[in-house]
């Protein structure tokens, strides 16, 4: 009816255009033929398919050993992407960055606890320097006696010369000068009056080489003048502290074997060349750094068994110098040369123990 309706509608020439005669030829035309296959495209059978079956199984089944691979890879990736060791170093120091030197020196008092037991009940098998002693003749005790008076009277010099310095704020001023400059100046005069009193030759009375001891020990009270800011509280455990230290020390030297500690003359070489390194690393690396706490732990805590062993090593030395040196001789025996070595020992300590106690001072507040 449709159709019928649409012959109606459009004239003959419409129909004609569309390549039909009529509505009857428009039913039964048909489709031209469409040929098979026209770019010649493989043809599949039934059941067949374009992947191979191989790949298709391996498409199948995970590959776990590159699963691994590959997180074993970003693993390694996430750590190289972590922090350097530069870094590190540079980087603000752990809570337990002196965990380590703190350890080291209660092992280093528990030993000298232990030996001081051992040989001041006289457990050893060898005589010691206090057996020793009973057979000594004056001259052997003169000299001993006048090495400890010289010690005494240079802690006491030094005290008085930094308490002068700290009264006056000129001084101060000077010796507080922060700089490379400042630091080396003052190292070298330190160095030089040093050398200068151990090479005169002693004679008793009141010479040239007591003259050059007092200027050295007025030096060093100027350099430690600073250290009077910690306050007296500070000071005045330090002092205490350091007197129970080197007289404990020295009374293991006594009852110890004369040669027992002799030998330690290489290591105790080699460990004030490690500290010496870290005091001066510590003037370009802050102890706020990583490094600069590593190396600031290394001179205060390493030093303090340093020198604590040089206490001991330096008191047998005198001894054994007082008992072997001839009576009469051209060159005297020099008690202040002896003196100074024992000084510095004790100097060393007593700065160590200041700088722990105001340490821990500090981190309390």
């Amino acid at each position: 009816m449709l159709l019928s309706r649409l012959a109606h509608a459009l004239p003959g020439r419409s129909l004609r255009l569309l390549g039909q005669t009529g509505g009857v030829r428009l039913l039964k035309s048909t489709p031209p033929p469409i040929r098979e296959n026209p770019w010649n495209v493989p043809t599949l059978k039934p059941g067949k398919s374009l992947i191979p079956k191989k790949d298709v199984q391996n498409l199948s089944h995970r590959k776990y050993s590159r699963d691994s691979e590959d997180r074993h890879r970003s693993h390694l990736e996430s750590r190289t992407k972590g922090p350097s060791l530069k870094d590190r170093l540079m980087g603000p120091p752990t809570e337990n960055a002196y965990g380590m030197g703190k350890g080291a020196v209660a092992g280093a008092a528990l030993m000298g606890l232990v030996g001081l037991c051992y040989y001041g009940l006289g457990l050893g098998d060898q005589p010691s320097i206090y057996d020793h002693s009973v057979m000594w003749p004056q001259y052997v005790r003169d000299r001993i006696h006048a090495t400890y008076a010289y010690f005494g009277a240079s802690c006491a010099v030094t005290a008085a010369s930094a308490a002068a310095i700290f009264q006056s704020e000129a001084m101060m001023a000077l010796m507080t000068r922060s700089g490379l400059i400042a630091s080396l100046v003052t190292l070298g005069l330190v160095m030089v009056s040093g050398a200068v009193a151990q090479s005169l030759e002693y004679r008793p009375g009141l010479g040239a080489k007591q003259l050059a001891w007092a200027a050295h020990c007025a030096i060093l009270g100027a350099v430690l003048a600073p250290m009077c800011l910690l306050g007296g509280p500070i000071l005045t455990r330090a002092f205490l502290y350091t007197g129970g230290v080197v007289g404990a020390l020295s009374t293991v030297a006594a009852c110890a074997p004369s040669e027992k500690f002799l030998h330690m003359g290489g290591p105790l070489a080699i460990g004030l060349g490690v500290v010496f390194a870290s005091s001066l690393a510590s003037m370009w690396l802050p102890p706020t750094t990583a490094a600069g706490a590593g190396l600031a732990s290394m001179s205060i805590y390493g030093g303090l068994i340093l020198f604590s062993g040089f206490l001991l090593y330096d008191t047998q030395r005198i001894v054994k110098a007082a008992e072997h040196h001839p009576q009469h001789s051209q060159y005297l025996f020099d008690p202040i040369n002896h003196a100074l070595a024992i000084y510095m020992d004790a100097l060393n300590i007593f700065i160590r123990i200041a700088i722990i106690l105001a340490g821990d001072q500090r981190r309390k507040k």
